[in-house]
């Protein structure tokens, strides 16, 4: 049965609150016929929040492991506006590997398109599907739903922005020249030693930087920095960056 995409979204919508959400996401599921849809977001105060359908043992263990700072999906993410397949993802890193192994062995599906959306004061939210099957099947359906996937993904986003619009994050405070180089560097994909060489100053120096740099921006991480600082406007990385193809090189686990 075809979705009834109006219907659907009038009911996002009317939504009161995450169980609302958590019924509207199986729901889609059912009518794709595939294994898993996820929405999951990072408040601007680094809190992460989720509705779908993965099992209750990974999603705890996702967030008590802090994958986020790994997730090969959230970082190739983090600079894109358009949908990504998982397949043009870079799974290269001994940590990618095992995240992906370990997230298989959990039920996680083989293939997988997610759909980075941004909201004010740093928010940024992905909703992803994923399913077990060949990459021709997999190819026709991202090209059937897309681009209803890709209004869904915003619907989901403004009821999440409305739910959550109480926690106000505190005003950001303006970074010094090193700080917006450090955090710069980066976000283009540099490891931390790289960007010390670059900015002629030692490792220990730099983390100052990125500590200064976190609580000026309320940022959880050194991600959550990056994407707060890039959100206000703050840093600007460039589309010709070492980033914008195959998520950020050489650096997979920032704190």
């Amino acid at each position: 049965m075809a979705l009834d995409l109006e219907g659907y979204l009038i009911d996002v919508e009317r939504a009161r609150g995450l169980e609302d959400i958590q019924t509207l996401i199986l729901h889609l599921r059912d009518q794709y016929g595939v294994d898993h849809i996820v929405y999951h977001w990072v408040s601007s105060d680094g809190e992460q929040y989720g509705c779908g359908t993965y099992s209750p043992e990974w999603a705890q263990r996702y967030v008590d492991k802090d994958y986020l700072r790994v997730d090969p999906v959230v970082i190739g993410c983090f600079q894109r506006f358009h949908p990504v397949d998982w397949r043009k993802l870079d799974w290269s890193s001994k940590a990618a590997r095992a995240f992906q192994a370990e997230a298989r062995d959990y039920g996680v599906g083989r293939q997988g398109f997610s759909i980075p959306v941004r909201g004010p004061n740093g928010q940024f939210a992905l909703l992803t599907v994923s399913h077990d099957c060949d990459d021709e099947a997999w190819d026709a359906f991202t090209l059937a739903h897309q681009r209803e996937l890709i209004l869904i993904a915003h619907y989901f986003n403004l009821k999440a922005l409305e739910l959550e619009h109480a926690r106000a994050p505190e005003p950001i405070k303006s970074l010094s020249p090193r700080e917006v180089d450090t955090l710069t560097f980066l976000a283009m994909g540099y490891s931390r030693g790289q960007v010390a060489d670059m900015l002629s100053i030692s490792e220990h120096t730099l983390r100052a930087y990125i500590e200064s740099a976190r609580f000026k921006l309320n940022a959880a991480n050194t991600t959550h920095a990056i994407t707060r600082a890039i959100t206000e406007g703050l840093i600007v990385v460039g589309g010709t960056s070492r980033a914008a193809d195959g998520g950020w090189p050489g650096r997979r686990t920032p704190s």
